[in-house]
């Protein structure tokens, strides 16, 4: 009688390991309906301690599953310091320690994988795993539990449908939903009226409220902004960290040959930043054909699209406004005027969706606000948790 193949799980270690673990969805996936491969390079910066801003406050360990031979699944476990500085409201502990980069060839190497992440986290004093997140909640988040066919979007992981039920089963216990809703821009979606018309701001002035874009010369100012009012925002928010300076100025760093100016929207009142908002093009419609890791002719062409920005999607990845607004009407409404500032965009910019993401599930006056547009979400990721 023949016995069911030992299923190995070993720590990675060194170089050629760790491209193993960035390259391994694409080998999973490959052929399932709905995936497309993210590129290489965009996952070593995420994943790759010489690279991740994560590292700076935390520590990890990556994991790879192989079976006869092939390797068939993937997780990280890390511990992130920045946790003792977070709110009660977020529901953290500097016991709560994280699981990411959950991807697995069949149900039934999820387990042994969970079960490896936990008993790393538990060695370092850890009492609970929360996951998945990749590396902490400022990175890839969650299962995909719905949206498998929809459109691929930048730093937005994807799944196939066994794996939430396989976590499950693994004795996890759901935690936090995050939804995401595809917008359309341009004339026809300015029809919608996510604000009264009297109330937009556009590239000039309402009362004492002014907007502006991203200023070229001064990016990395314009960087802090950003980060000051999306941690001041959200910071009593379930499952927030801290964006640190480090990690807003490698993100920008990365995306600052994408990014334009009319991507930053800067809502001022008398001179003081009052509202923030960032999208960022969906890199999936320029690289999604030439598969993770493209050849010389592929770079040649993503090279092209690039200078012509070939995009057509994109995603709003950081949204915050003032905390001295918080209770006020004025605060209550900026959401608003900043989406609408981002549609809007539609007459300069190519895309004709962007995605709102991350929004979470219990976060109902945002989502009474995108669901006067956008009655449904087109991706639910789940969160999950477990006692160690």
């Amino acid at each position: 009688m023949t016995q069911p193949a030992r299923l190995v799980i070993t720590p990675v270690n060194g170089f050629r390991q760790l491209s193993d673990f960035i390259r391994l969805p694409r080998r999973l996936y490959a052929g399932m309906t709905g995936y497309m491969p993210p590129l290489d390079m965009e996952q070593r910066a995420l994943l790759d301690p010489k690279h991740s801003g994560f590292y700076s406050h935390g520590e990890g360990q990556y994991f790879l599953a192989m079976r006869d031979g092939q390797l068939v699944g993937r997780v990280s476990a890390q511990v992130d310091r920045l946790i003792e500085t977070t709110s009660p409201a977020t529901g953290l502990t500097p016991t709560t320690g994280f699981f990411g980069a959950l991807d697995a060839v069949d149900p039934s190497v999820v387990k042994p994988l969970l079960d490896t992440a936990a008993a790393w986290l538990k060695s370092r004093g850890m009492t609970k795993m929360l996951g998945p997140w990749t590396l902490n909640s400022n990175g890839e988040y969650g299962i995909m539990i719905e949206g498998q066919q929809a459109l691929p979007m930048v730093m937005m992981p994807w799944h196939p449908s066994y794996l939430g039920a396989a976590v499950e089963a693994a004795g996890l216990e759901k935690t936090m939903d995050v939804l995401s809703y595809q917008m359309e821009m341009g004339p026809e979606a300015e029809a919608a009226h996510i604000v009264p018309r009297t109330l937009q701001v556009g590239e000039g002035r309402l009362g004492s409220l002014s907007v502006r874009k991203l200023d070229p010369r001064n990016v990395g100012r314009d960087g802090e902004i950003l980060r000051s009012l999306y941690n001041g925002t959200w910071q009593d928010t379930w499952g927030f960290i801290p964006y640190t300076h480090e990690e807003m100025a490698g993100m920008i760093r990365e995306i600052r040959p994408i990014l334009k100016a009319e991507h930053f929207v800067l809502v001022e009142q008398e001179g003081a930043p009052a509202g923030v908002a960032l999208v960022v093009p969906n890199v999936f419609d320029v690289a999604g054909d030439l598969g993770g890791a493209p050849s010389l002719l592929g770079w040649g062409k993503l090279g092209v699209r690039l200078l012509r920005h070939e995009f057509h999607s994109a995603r709003v990845i950081l949204l915050g406004v003032s905390r001295k607004l918080a209770g006020t009407a004025l605060g209550a409404l900026l959401p608003a005027l900043l989406i609408r500032e981002l549609m809007n965009r539609g007459h300069v910019l190519p895309y004709r969706q962007i995605e709102l993401g991350w929004v979470l599930e219990t976060n109902l006056p945002m989502r009474r606000l995108i669901e006067r547009i956008v009655p449904e979400p087109c991706k639910r990721h789940r969160v999950y948790s477990r006692e160690l």
